[in-house]
């Protein structure tokens, strides 16, 4: 890859995006660090790299994801995107491994639903998933299943989805640690880039290499 007059291997450049989405660094801390290993390199660059590679790696662990589970546990938290608050969907399985995810600027049935057809068509239909008191949540999946003639169960147990509530503290706590983000189409790339890394600690990945880099290279091979 060429940056103003610099050629960067691919391993570099890899690298750099893979600190960013695994520890809670800014863009300036991995230019430092880039510095000490005697790459020159500056934030900016390793901004567009993060925004060029992220959805290649998201797309590869779409097809490598191991099978979740049909019983699901589906959730919403709050992420601060250019000082507004937006809506984090998440979903996981009851062993809490991660099925799908997908930021929104609103929280309403539209918003839910997009999420339950993007997490059903990347994985498949769940028999059970289980909500909270949330009647944008329970609408959606009422509604998709009145247009698709499926027949999801709907669940409302709390402490069901304590799973997906302690799933949620890894994503938050690596942004709420750095230094948020400036722009909402950033905001959803790095944080399919986080999900795409959280999935690898947690073994979801079909065929993966000896460490969770090495694994994060496969996907974006």
């Amino acid at each position: 890859m060429n940056t103003k007059g610099h050629c960067y291997p691919k391993a570099i450049i890899l690298q750099a995006v893979y600190f960013k989405l695994r520890f809670t660094l800014s863009y300036r801390d991995i230019e430092e660090i880039m510095k000490m290993r005697g790459i020159a390199v500056d934030h900016a660059t390793i901004q567009r790299w993060v925004f060029k590679f992220t959805p290649m790696v998201e797309s590869q662990m779409k097809k490598r994801k191991i099978r979740v589970g049909t019983s699901w546990r589906m959730d919403e938290t709050y992420i601060k995107v250019k000082g507004i608050w937006c809506y984090l969907y998440r979903a996981v399985d009851k062993c809490g491994n991660t099925v799908d995810f997908l930021l929104t600027r609103s929280r309403q049935r539209m918003s839910a639903q997009s999420f339950l057809i993007k997490a059903i068509k990347n994985n498949y239909r769940p028999t059970v998933v289980n909500i909270d008191k949330s009647g944008s949540n329970t609408s959606a999946i009422r509604v998709y299943n009145k247009r698709s003639f499926s027949n999801i169960k709907i669940r409302q147990c709390k402490y069901l989805n304590n799973i997906v509530e302690q799933d949620h503290r890894f994503i938050k706590w690596r942004i709420e640690n750095g230094l948020g983000f400036k722009s909402f189409a950033s905001a959803r790339r790095t944080l399919a880039g986080i999900e795409v890394v959280h999935m690898l600690r947690k073994n979801q990945m079909l065929n993966p290499g000896t460490t969770m880099f090495k694994s994060f290279c496969k996907l974006a091979a």
